[in-house]
């Protein structure tokens, strides 16, 4: 008896035009052979697409043809594009995998909205999803992050579907065993390089040792984590007309417009401490800031404990300024022009832990170390200067671990990609120690063991974990 592969039909109606997003791989070949079987039952109108990435030469030229004689064989309709991945990162800084997928999203929306589609099907499994889950735990994703790969998305050109999130791998390769349906691999799957890979192929296995279950676990943990967050969407919808200001308040009542938005401190003071910091994330993704938790606690702590007059600048750009009532929060330039009076031979060296006064930046670093346990010690002066950094002009050449890359940046790219340019551009801090840059304004690097750093502008203080 063939196996059957467990697919979400409720994602369906009578008549879709949908087309199944076919690399090649086993997910994709499975999904598109099983729903070509039940295209009758289900009143679907069935199609194929092929998205060549301009990477792995031959063989991706070989998946193309692989998906298109599938495709004709079984009779659909076939749409290919080709893009240049590696193109597309280098000009935007991104990884490879992020500019893959970003093309790849794209071009599903151009297909839908020219009409001939009006979904797309992905052939995420079930282990793709535990695969996400733990990603995203190892990132220190908030809990939207935990709901891993959601079964629908909604563009405003159609939706894309993932119906087969609920078989596993084994499933899949053990239904094309019944159908004697081949597939292509991808060599690509098995460079421990890329961090999907790593946890593929390292790190879920090794936690399986521990806990058979745990892919079950992770999958059951992405489905609460999505109904939580639509709990919260409702709630924070409800709530955030009530309590985000737009604005400064003015004399006589009122508030006069700008680019800030404000908390009643008391008022917020007054919610639970989960819709405290919901709020707060709110606010700063209005501003166009992702804020991580130590910002968020920053925040928090300054609305409740702060005192009038006090600032903090973080660095996702976003200054907070705390008056007598409110939490105030607005965007301002990381690096302005007119402070930046460094020649690029410049430099400030500091001694960990330290402090340095950087006026050609209009800076102030302050480092401090952390115990073996990764707690503050009550005193730095128990803890030896035993390493010297330095704050410099970048360089031509220099690279940066953003944090959650995979792999290292060219300062130069950061740059293009924060759209700094003119005196700005050519005068951006970073700080260098034992040969690497740990710290660059404006942006998250990869933590550093051992070592927090404290920055700030000689007008306002601002804190963020390296």
């Amino acid at each position: 008896m063939r196996p059957k592969l467990p697919i979400d039909v409720s994602l369906f109606r009578p008549g879709l035009r949908i087309a199944v997003g076919l690399s090649g791989g086993a997910d994709s070949v499975a999904l598109l052979r099983a729903l070509a079987e039940r295209s009758r039952e289900l009143g679907l109108v069935l199609h194929a697409a092929h998205l060549h990435h301009g990477l792995r030469g031959e063989e991706a030229d070989g998946d193309l043809a692989f998906a298109s004689s599938l495709a004709a064989q079984i009779g659909l309709p076939f749409h290919e594009a080709r893009v240049d991945a590696g193109a597309a990162a280098k000009d935007s800084a991104e990884t490879i995998e992020e500019a893959a997928r970003r093309l790849r999203y794209g071009w599903f929306r151009q297909l839908m909205a020219s009409g001939e589609v009006e979904a797309i099907a992905t052939a995420h499994t079930r282990d793709d999803q535990a695969e996400t889950v733990l990603a995203k735990f190892l990132r220190g994703a908030w809990t939207e992050g935990l709901s891993g790969i959601h079964p629908v998305i909604e563009f405003p050109e159609g939706r894309i579907l993932r119906p087969l999130l609920g078989a596993t791998r084994s499933e899949v390769e053990a239904y094309l065993g019944s159908l004697r349906q081949d597939w292509r691999e991808d060599s690509s799957n098995r460079h421990l390089t890329f961090t999907r890979n790593r946890i593929r192929h390292e790190l879920l296995p090794l936690l399986e040792g521990w806990n058979p279950q745990l892919r079950e676990h992770l999958t059951q943990m992405a489905t609460l984590a999505r109904d939580e967050e639509a709990w919260w969407t409702a709630e924070l919808a409800r709530l955030v007309p009530q309590m985000l200001l737009a604005g400064r308040p003015v004399r006589g009542g009122g508030r006069a417009a700008d680019d800030g938005l404000a908390l009643d401190v008391n008022r917020l003071a007054a919610l639970p401490l989960a819709l405290q910091r919901r709020l707060l994330r709110f606010a700063a993704e209005q501003l166009g800031a992702a804020v991580d938790f130590p910002s968020i606690e920053s925040l928090r702590n300054m609305a409740l404990t702060g005192r009038a007059g006090q600032k903090l600048q973080l660095a996702q750009g976003i200054r907070a300024e705390r008056t007598a009532r409110e939490l105030r929060l607005a965007v301002v330039p990381v690096a302005p022009a007119d402070k930046c009076t460094t020649e690029p031979a410049t430099e400030y060296t500091v001694a960990i832990p330290g402090e340095v006064a950087a006026p050609a930046f209009g800076l102030r670093l302050r480092i401090v170390r952390m115990d073996a346990t990764g707690n503050l010690p009550a005193s730095q002066d128990k803890l030896p200067a035993a390493r010297v950094a330095t704050l410099r002009n970048w360089r031509p050449g220099d690279r940066v671990q953003l944090r959650y890359s995979s792999a290292p940046h060219k300062v130069k790219e950061v740059l293009e990609r924060l759209k700094v340019t003119g005196s700005s551009r050519s005068c951006w801090p970073v700080l260098e120690l034992d040969g690497h840059i740990v710290w660059m304004q404006g942006v998250e690097l990869e933590p550093v063991s051992g070592i927090r750093i404290a920055s700030a502008s000689l007008e306002s203080a601002a804190e963020s974990a390296l």
